[in-house]
C-alpha cells in the first residue's frame, strides 16, 4: 500500500540483528522465553510497522474528510474498524511480499536482515501469517465496514502481489504500477466513512499517487547497487539512468503542488492550508530538484526524509482545513 509503493521503506536500519534474531535478549532469560520473544519480534517486523504508520494516517485522513460534512456524531467505532481492517490488509500484504521475495532479499544488504530472508522464521510461517492477516482484514472490512472498502483492499492485495511484485524484476515501469495500489489507503478510508467515492476522494488518491515517485526515486538511487545485485530492474541501466531519475522525481512534484492547491481554488480550504501546502510542496520540490541536479546518496537521503515529513504535514493540513 502507501509503499507501500515500491519497497515501502520509510526507515532503514543498518544494524546487525545478530545470529539469534532481530532483538537481543539477556542471556539470563530462559531459552524458551528468548525464542518466543524473538519469534514475536520477527513476526512484528514482518508487518512493517513503520510503513503502517503512514498507511494508518492516510486511511484516517480519507475517513475523516469523507465523514466531515455528514450529519450526526462522528462514528469512532466505524473509524476503528476501518483502521484495523486496513492495517491487517497492509500487514498481510507486506508479509506476503517478503515471503515471495525472501531469496532476493537475502542478496541485498538493505533487506538481508529481514526475518524470512535471514532464515530466522520459516517460509511457511511467513506465508501463513500473511494470508491470515490479509484475508482476515478483507473479511473484517466487509463485515464491519462495507463491501466497497473491502473490495478496494482486496484489489490492493492482488495488484501489489500479482502485478507489481513480478514486474519489479522486468522493467522500471514497476514504479508506476506499484503507485496504483500504493495510493489506495485514503480511498479505503473514504469508502469506509461514506460508502462511496467522490471527486475529493480521488484528489487524495492523486496526492498519494504522485508522492510515491520522488519518495521511491530517493530509495532506488541510494540502494541501486543492492537492487542490481538481486536482479531487480527498478531503474534503467546505462545513459538513461540519470535522466529517468530526474524526470520521475521532478515532474510528479511539479504536478503535486497545484494538485494540493485544488481545494483552495474550489473554495474548500482556507489561507492557512494554502500557505502550508505550498510551503511543504516547495520544500519537497527543492530537495527533489537537488537530486535531479546532482545524483548522490546524500541528496537522495535528504529527499527521502523530506518525503517522509511532507505527507503527515499535508494530511494534517487537509484535516484542519475541514474544521
Amino acid at each position: 500500500m502507501v509503499e507501500e509503493q515500491a519497497e515501502d521503506e520509510f526507515t532503514h536500519d543498518d544494524r546487525d540483528p545478530g545470529p539469534a534474531g532481530s532483538v537481543q535478549v539477556s542471556g539470563k532469560t530462559p531459552a524458551f522465553a528468548r525464542r518466543l520473544y524473538s519469534t514475536i519480534s520477527d513476526c512484528w517486523t514482518l508487518t512493517k510497522p513503520e510503513v503502517n504508520f503512514l498507511i494508518a494516517l492516510a486511511t484516517f485522513t480519507g475517513f475523516y474528510l469523507g465523514r466531515a460534512h455528514q450529519p450526526g456524531p462522528f462514528p469512532f467505532s466505524l473509524l476503528a474498524g476501518t483502521l484495523v481492517g486496513t492495517l491487517l490488509v497492509a500487514s498481510g500484504t507486506g508479509t506476503l511480499n517478503q515471503y515471495v521475495e525472501r531469496r532476493f532479499d537475502a542478496q541485498m544488504r538493505r533487506t538481508a536482515h529481514r526475518p524470512l530472508a535471514a532464515g530466522r522464521l520459516r517460509a511457511s510461517t511467513g506465508l501463513a501469517l500473511g494470508v491470515t492477516m490479509a484475508g482476515l482484514g478483507c473479511v473484517f472490512l466487509a463485515a464491519r465496514v462495507n463491501l466497497l472498502a473491502s473490495a478496494l483492499a482486496l484489489f490492493t492485495v492482488f495488484a501489489y502481489l500479482l502485478i507489481y511484485t513480478p514486474v519489479k524484476r522486468k522493467s522500471p515501469v514497476c514504479t508506476l504500477i506499484g503507485a496504483i495500489p500504493g495510493a489506495m489507503p485514503p480511498l479505503i478510508g473514504w469508502a469506509g466513512a461514506s460508502g462511496h467515492l467522490s471527486s475529493e476522494a480521488w484528489l487524495l488518491y492523486g496526492i498519494l499517487f504522485l508522492w510515491q515517485f520522488p519518495h521511491f526515486m530517493a530509495i532506488a538511487w541510494m540502494y541501486r547497487d543492492d537492487y542490481q545485485r538481486a536482479g531487480y530492474r527498478m531503474l534503467p541501466s546505462g545513459h538513461s539512468l540519470c535522466g529517468f531519475v530526474s524526470w520521475m522525481t521532478v515532474f510528479p512534484l511539479l504536478v503535486l503542488i497545484p494538485l494540493t492547491l485544488f481545494r483552495v481554488f474550489s473554495g474548500h480550504a482556507d489561507a492557512i492550508y494554502a500557505f502550508g501546502s505550498l510551503f511543504a510542496g516547495s520544500v519537497f520540490l527543492f530537495f527533489g530538484s537537488a537530486l535531479a541536479r546532482q545524483k548522490s546518496n546524500r541528496h537522495a537521503r535528504r529527499l527521502l526524509l523530506a518525503s517522509i515529513a511532507y505527507l503527515p504535514v499535508v494530511f494534517l493540513l487537509l484535516i484542519t482545513s475541514s474544521w
